[in-house]
């Protein structure tokens, strides 16, 4: 019994380094880019954002690295609390879990923006898919949030919640739904002229990422 409860307060120990780290990232965004910060925050419901900082320096800008290591941190740790609260046989026999999940998010996550950059160099739209990568991202950095606060309340307050899995989910599909459907709306006709290559792009780089991932974390 005694064991079981240092391994929960040391698991909470490390656990609240990542969440630290994390809120670091986040403030040192708001700190050096209050302006971007505050219309970031709306996002979801006013596209402001998107319009003021589409064009500027896109996907290298410093606000959307520091945004993107904060989800990336959250989105693992997220993960690995799923993993706890939906155990299954192959994420228990693999060590240093959320090392594992964090590796395999940021190789995931730089594979795809490169395949996608490629596919815009191959096709002669890279302007297109470069402002595709900022809203898709920017809305998937927002969804970050709802992770953060999901994992502070599965960790500290409703420790194995599904209940908080399960809204955090449904609010992380809702923003990222929003955001891919204003994105096809503003390149529609883009998509009707080149509906082929559009079936096929969201096929290899969307569907078949989230296929894959599903299945490795299944039973």
């Amino acid at each position: 019994m005694n064991n079981a409860v240092l391994r929960t307060l040391e698991d909470i120990d490390w656990i609240t380094i990542i969440l630290g780290c994390s809120v670091l990232f986040l403030v040192i965004a708001k700190q050096l880019f209050y302006s971007r910060f505050t219309n970031f925050m709306i996002l979801p419901f006013n596209n402001k954002y998107i319009f003021m900082y589409n064009k500027k320096e896109k996907l290298l800008h410093w606000f959307t690295i520091l945004l993107s290591i904060f989800q990336i941190l959250n989105f693992a740790l997220f993960i690995y609390l799923l993993s706890d609260i939906f155990p299954s046989r192959s994420s228990s026999q693999v060590p240093y879990l959320f090392y594992s999940i964090i590796g395999f998010l940021l190789i995931f996550f730089i594979s795809k923006v490169l395949l996608q950059l490629a596919n815009g160099l191959i096709f002669n739209i890279s302007d297109i898919i470069s402002e595709y990568l900022f809203k898709k991202i920017s809305y998937l950095n927002y969804s970050g949030l709802v992770m953060f606060m999901a994992n502070i309340l599965l960790t500290y307050v409703l420790k194995d919640s599904k209940a908080v899995v399960y809204v955090s989910g449904f609010l992380i599909l809702l923003i990222n739904t929003i955001g891919l459907v204003i994105v096809l709306r503003n390149h529609q006709k883009l998509i009707a002229n080149n509906f082929f290559y559009f079936i096929l792009y969201l096929c290899t780089l969307e569907i078949t990422p989230l296929v894959l991932i599903g299945d490795y974390f299944k039973d």
